[in-house]
């Protein structure tokens, strides 16, 4: 029973990893930009794809393919600022989401006219057995996306809190005027910020399609929804809340599809959402801000 309990928990971390690495685009992109890129979950389906057509059709060795996603995900998310958001900078809120929506529709589609609707195979990259800790099992692929995941967030949390560039992404996220006022570039910021997004996105969808070895246009909408609901539920606008999050998100989908129901554990994880949103508006690690008038 303990055994069993110690491998739903760990697969629970690995679910949860990857919606972390996914909610902290969302989380970072609301922080600077104060917008939902209901696009970003599609990015996720870009990378995938990019390391499919490294791997399968240019036969690049796995490492030269990641790079490939990964490069291919930030132009993706540069563009996708600068062409569809940048002029709704001071549009109202409406008009933006509906254009984010709009831009994942067109990812989807433009997809579904190149690669087909039929599930393509792709064979996962990680070629680790895996580690035996007494009884317990952990896959190789669980062992890498831990790793992976953890290097990430470290390296992310390093970056916005050391540098001068992170110090730039915290200022526009805190007073976008008072920013520009001290000479911080907000465009560049902003677009810095969809960037390292999308790198991320890259980096969950290249663990995800390792798991799940199956690519199709709609790759990246659940694993998006569901890690909107994750920077919701650690507190969007808050990196260390879309980490939380991420991993109570897994945690709680994981342990419910083991003991309650496959079928029920989606409902599960946004009936926790709704609940801690009733308690605690702002998120877990949220902090309600009051706007001046």
């Amino acid at each position: 029973m303990l055994q069993n309990i110690l491998e739903q928990f760990i697969n629970g971390l690995r679910s949860g990893s990857i919606y972390a690495l996914i909610a902290l685009g969302y989380t970072m992109v609301y922080g600077i930009a104060k917008m939902i890129n209901f696009a970003h979950g599609d990015i996720i389906m870009v990378g995938a794809y990019a390391l499919y057509v490294g791997l399968s059709i240019l036969h690049l060795p796995a490492i030269l393919a990641i790079l490939l996603s990964l490069v291919v995900c930030t132009i993706f998310g540069v563009v996708i600022e600068r062409v569809a958001y940048k002029p709704l900078r001071s549009a109202p809120p409406l008009a933006v989401l509906i254009t984010a929506i709009g831009v994942s529709f067109l990812l989807q589609s433009v997809s579904l006219l190149i690669f087909g609707a039929t599930p393509i195979p792709q064979e996962s990259i990680v070629k680790f057995a895996g580690i035996k800790i007494g009884g317990l099992s952990i896959s190789g692929i669980t062992v890498v996306t831990l790793i992976v995941t953890t290097i990430c967030m470290i390296s992310l949390t390093w970056f916005i809190q050391k540098t001068k560039m992170g110090s730039a992404m915290r200022a526009v996220a805190e007073d976008k005027g008072a920013a520009e006022l001290m000479g911080i570039d907000v465009n560049k910021t902003i677009s810095l910020t969809f960037a390292i997004g999308s790198a991320l996105a890259s980096i969950a969808g290249i663990l995800y399609v390792c798991q799940y070895q199956s690519l199709k246009p709609t790759l990246g909408a659940m694993p998006g929804i569901k890690a909107f609901v994750a920077a919701v539920l650690g507190g969007i606008g808050s990196v260390p809340g879309a980490m939380l999050g991420g991993i109570i998100l897994g945690l709680i989908e994981s342990l419910s599809k083991a003991y309650i129901s496959t079928e029920l554990s989606d409902a599960i994880v946004f009936g926790i959402l709704v609940l801690v949103l009733l308690i605690k508006p702002s998120g877990l690690l949220g902090k309600i801000r009051k706007e001046k008038v």
